[in-house]
């Protein structure tokens, strides 16, 4: 019998891998979107709509906020829409260079490397359909600060199994659990709601791939403090990178000003907190929370 190819899929896990693999290019088959074909990118903002839920502003129940006016809320709404889609373009670009290297040294001939190489393509498409969207906004691509962009050009380098998929659980599913809220509100703008439901239901199939990945692996100790420091890390990064403070100023307010009360904004952690709470949950079943990294997770504002 000839030799297994390099990096094939073996051990108790396989069979798995492969039933979860061949189930998700199932649904991928069934249900996937185009999304310059499926979003209707010649339909205007409706005025007076908000771009995302108020109550999920960074600046929603502070002093700032009670100075705005109807107008200045929707256009902050805006433009905090546009910097989470910013920073999801910037994290899906990371995440496909990591799924590259984990199809890399494995048997292509499987349904796991396959469904790999597919959400590669999906996020391909999510990240032209966010692009579209901060151009139909008419408002800058906000990208992280320099010191985060060059620590996502290390980290799809060089991150480890655990790294990969608790990175990638973590800002798809708060990206997930904000979108929902959007797709279902009937009262925001039906553009970003159109984004919002192709995202969700195509991400599913990327935080089931991700979750199941992440629960298989077995953590020693040592490792798994190793581990916690740098999702800890992962997640510190990606959060306070979401809101990009230079957008306050397209609604009057000093950038330093409005990130000093989006950081002391209580109603604002909380939101973050529920956002992640599921996310959380399944980096602790993983043993990828500890006290190597709740620091770190109660920096990011996302641990009660």
């Amino acid at each position: 019998m000839s030799a297994p190819a390099r990096g094939a899929e073996a051990g108790p896990d396989a069979p798995g891998r492969e039933r979860t693999a061949q189930r998700l290019l199932a649904s991928s088959a069934k249900l996937s979107f185009d999304p310059l074909k499926d979003v209707d990118w010649q339909s205007p903002p409706v005025p007076g709509r908000y771009y995302a839920p108020p109550h999920h502003l960074s600046l929603y129940g502070t002093e700032l906020w009670d100075t705005l006016g109807e107008e200045q809320r929707i256009e902050l709404s805006k433009h905090e829409v546009a910097s989470i889609a910013a920073v999801g373009i910037w994290f899906e670009e990371i995440l496909m260079q990591m799924l590259l290297r984990h199809a890399f040294d494995r048997d292509p001939t499987t349904a796991h490397v396959q469904y790999a190489l597919t959400e590669i393509a999906d996020e391909c498409r999510h990240s032209v359909m966010f692009a579209r969207m901060i151009s139909w906004m008419g408002v800058p691509a906000y990208r992280p600060n320099a010191l985060a962009h060059n620590l996502g050009r290390i980290f799809k380098a060089t991150s480890t199994h655990s790294q990969t998929f608790g990175g990638t659980m973590y800002v798809e599913e708060i990206l997930d659990a904000f979108q929902r809220e959007v797709m279902n509100d009937e009262s925001l703008q039906p553009l970003t709601r159109q984004v919002s439901r192709i995202h969700v239901i195509e991400e599913s199939r990327h935080i089931s791939y991700a979750r199941e990945e992440l629960l298989r692996e077995r953590l020693g100790p040592v490792r798994r403090r190793w581990e916690q420091l740098f999702v800890g890390l992962i997640v510190y990064v990606a959060t306070v990178s979401l809101v990009n403070p230079r957008l306050y100023a397209a609604v009057g307010i000093d950038p330093a000003a409005g990130r000093r009360a989006a950081a002391a904004n209580p109603h604002w952690r909380a939101t973050k907190v529920r956002l992640a709470a599921k996310v959380i949950g399944v980096l602790d079943r993983a043993g990828l929370v500890g006290r190597t990294n709740r620091w770190l997770l109660r920096a990011a504002g996302v641990l009660a």
